[in-house]
């Protein structure tokens, strides 16, 4: 009989997540009558019990979406328990770390850099290469996923939560290998503000990793500014011994909130990249299907196509209507054959449109990071865009205004 990638889980890997639901005892069977079991588990675990306000409604929703919608496996089920008590986890970490030392939340956030745009379009060898620059800081995987205040490099190795981050990893690219060549992560280096914005229940990666369509409508109109104001004062937390230092910061999904982006920082930098959509779907959804596959039986290809060709087609709209509004002066734009040509001369313009200062040493550490990281380094994506039911046609025609806007070159596709 064949198994399934989870059934085949190296036993170390494997108890990481079961030795820890089982502490919670037995669970009923749906995950609202859960809930209050999860607070208990994550009070338990980190000593407190102050989760603060304003995230009720999206684990609610959440919640009666998996119980209702989801065709999760039962280990997709106990990563989605285990993905709901690590949020409750680090909103009371992070609210005890800032009640003990309050002087944190007083800093000030200034001119963030955040590189956005649609999904493989070159936002991920940006944010590595501009973090380079030993005057930023960006967004480490463990700390995104532990937030708490950046302790001295030698350290971090002894941290449990290091750890932790570097299992959790090593459990998604034994599920998946290939998930490596799509969107490489590592303990150490940076990573999108996904877990971030998960501290609000309000974030892709649920309903990208489920089918729960009453989720994704509800996070479609929810007002994303509470979870910035959260971004924020999340990002003072684990910044707070290099307060100095410019963030810069990348994550697809802030196109679907730019406005409450500026909201809460006015004077973000934006560098957005830009590429054929006829290129970039079929990568979406081949990455898309990869992480659903691991939560979910009877992953339908097609059926995620026909709602991420939507979906960023929309947020794509959100974001041109929005720079219509408040201009071009906070926006840089670069387009994918400009990042792969010169990596490095592109990164220089970027400094130079927002007046970033830019030294030799920092010329430097891009071009050793350059040279290091080749494009290719951990293999190729390979994905055809017949497996997802997407013609040219269908795509050039959703994303027309978009691609004339930005005069946007078209790509043979794969």
């Amino acid at each position: 009989m064949s198994q399934t990638k989870s059934q085949r889980l190296p036993l170390v890997l494997f108890n990481g997540v079961s030795e820890m639901l089982g502490r919670l005892g037995k669970q009923p069977a749906k995950f609202v009558d859960s809930l209050d079991a999860f607070h208990e588990a994550a009070s338990k675990a980190i000593g407190a019990d102050d989760f603060g306000t304003g995230y009720g409604e999206g684990l609610q929703v959440l919640a009666q979406a998996y119980d209702a919608e989801a065709k999760l496996t039962p280990f997709g089920r106990m990563m989605a328990q285990q993905g709901i008590i690590t949020v409750l986890k680090n909103r009371l970490r992070a609210r005890k770390y800032c009640k003990e030392n309050p002087t944190i939340l007083k800093q000030e956030i200034r001119r963030p850099i955040f590189i956005l745009g649609l999904p493989r379009t070159g936002t991920t060898a940006l944010h590595h290469l501009i973090g380079a620059d030993p005057g930023v800081q960006f967004l480490e995987y463990w700390l995104a996923a532990a937030p708490q205040p950046r302790p001295p490099r030698a350290e971090w190795e002894a941290r449990p939560e290091f750890k932790q981050a570097a299992r959790d990893l090593k459990t998604m690219y034994y599920l998946d290998p290939s998930l490596k060549a799509m969107h490489l992560m590592t303990a150490d280096g940076p990573e999108e503000c996904r877990h971030l914005l998960q501290h609000q229940f309000t974030d892709d990666t649920f309903d990208c990793n489920s089918t729960i369509p009453s989720y994704s409508k509800w996070y479609d109109r929810v007002d994303m500014k509470p979870t910035y104001e959260q971004h924020r004062d999340l990002l003072k937390l684990i910044g707070s011994t290099s307060p100095e230092k410019r963030w810069v910061l990348k994550y697809p999904m802030h196109m679907r909130a730019i406005r409450e982006i500026f909201e809460v920082y006015p004077d973000a930098c934006i560098v957005q990249t830009h590429r054929d959509p006829n290129q970039v779907l079929p990568s979406i959804c081949s990455l898309v299907a990869g992480w659903r596959g691991m939560y979910e039986r009877d992953v339908d290809p097609k059926a995620v196509s026909q709602w991420l060709l939507d979906l960023w087609a929309s947020r794509m709209e959100q974001m041109m209507a929005f720079r219509r509004e408040k201009g071009d002066a906070h926006f840089f734009d670069l387009q994918f054959r400009e990042v792969l040509a010169d990596p490095v001369g592109a990164v220089k313009r970027i400094y130079t449109h927002f007046g970033l200062a830019y030294s030799d040493t920092t010329q430097s550490r891009f071009e050793a990071h350059s040279f290091e990281n080749p494009r290719g380094k951990h293999g190729a994506h390979q994905y055809r865009m017949e497996d997802f039911g997407i013609t040219e046609k269908a795509v050039h025609e959703r994303y027309a205004a978009y691609i004339e806007h930005f005069q946007i070159e078209r790509e043979k596709p794969k």
